[in-house]
């Protein structure tokens, strides 16, 4: 293996890390307004702080995963950074706004102590959620497809040739899967009459991501796989299969991990698509994008690796402790009442004074 192609594995390996974490996150915030009204006497917004917490301490660490991710990307490989970018540019930018605006409201969300002001965060918190998730799947989607790429590395089409039904297709794809595995996570953090609605949730969904998922693998196998990566195909759909199952059998831990084994099935599907290329060409194949051609110089290569070798156990000793530390579930009676701020301050009159 060349250095290139041990950091075309290594990215994958980072946007995996991200796919996996970031995930949950994803699912949890699409599920708040289904798991998050009242039930039973408990207050909706009580059920969502405590879906909230289910993430509070990890969510802002899981993004790290892609700040890496793209350093990386644009560190080993300059060119497939330049050319991918600039294609995504309105994906990404929607992905980006996403997120701003998702952290905006998880942050600010308990700061005004006002049921519009917490809706207008919900709001947020569902928007940052969804639209991730969705761009995500249509933009590697649309790497595994290709791009009409011309001998310059330019992209040559526009806005609308990436939304092709395969592209779209794998975007529902990615949002069912992240709300099933957010739904899981869900189960595995909380206790009580939470716990199980979010275990009824996770089955409920797997069954239509299991139908979605198993006709955009298919697709993707068929026209852009090679042989290896029917190996990838079934460990996605023997794990979405398991996590039904386990799910229905309220078994919310082995369900996490096979939902995790999923995602990582999906991602070695993608990449294993791919190579040896990082962009094909529908142009023409004599354009592609190689791994060696958009590759960083060997002396840039050795140097990141090193980098690598020290830094990211460090970062993953750290995280690992995060998660043990916040490793307890929560429950809804656990929630203290709201203490944020007035939406408007009370007038200030003479007696006041």
């Amino acid at each position: 293996m060349s250095l290139a192609e041990f950091w075309f594995c290594l990215v994958g390996v980072l946007f995996l890390g991200y796919f996996v974490l970031e995930g949950f996150d994803f699912g949890v915030g699409m599920l708040m307004p289904f798991l998050g009204r009242k039930k039973n006497g408990v207050p909706g917004d009580t059920r969502r702080r405590a879906m909230l917490n289910t993430i509070g301490p990890v969510w802002d660490g899981n993004e790290v995963w892609l700040i890496t991710g793209g350093g990386a990307l644009f560190a080993a490989f300059p060119a497939w950074y330049a050319t991918m970018f600039s294609t995504f540019y309105i994906p990404l930018f929607l992905i980006l706004v996403g997120l701003i605006v998702r952290v905006v409201a998880i942050e600010w969300r308990g700061k005004i102590d006002d049921p519009r002001w917490r809706w207008w965060a919900d709001v947020g918190i569902g928007l940052g959620s969804w639209l991730p998730a969705i761009l995500w799947g249509v933009a590697f989607a649309n790497l595994v497809r290709g791009l009409p790429i011309d001998g310059d590395e330019q992209f040559t089409g526009n806005f609308f040739d990436l939304l092709s039904p395969y592209a779209l297709l794998g975007g529902v794809a990615t949002a069912l899967l992240f709300a099933t595995h957010g739904a899981v996570f869900l189960a595995l953090k909380t206790t009580g009459e939470l716990q199980e609605d979010s275990m009824k949730a996770a089955f409920t969904i797997a069954i239509p991501t299991t139908a979605v998922a198993a006709v955009w693998g298919l697709w993707t196998q068929v026209e852009y796989g090679k042989g290896w990566t029917w190996i990838a195909l079934l460990v996605a759909a023997v794990a979405i299969i398991a996590a039904t199952a386990l799910a229905y059998l309220r078994r919310e831990g082995w369900a996490f991990v096979a939902t995790c084994f999923a995602i990582t099935g999906v991602v070695v599907l993608i990449l294993g698509s791919m190579f040896p290329n990082v962009i094909p060409s529908t142009t023409d194949p004599a354009f592609n994008m190689t791994i060696e051609g958009s590759a960083s110089s060997h002396h840039t290569l050795v140097v990141i690796t090193w980098a690598a070798a020290i830094m990211t156990p460090i970062v993953l000793c750290y995280q690992g402790w995060t998660y043990w530390v916040f490793r307890q579930r929560i429950s809804t009676s656990q929630i203290p009442p709201s203490i944020g701020l007035p939406l408007r301050s009370p007038k200030v009159t003479e007696k006041t004074r």
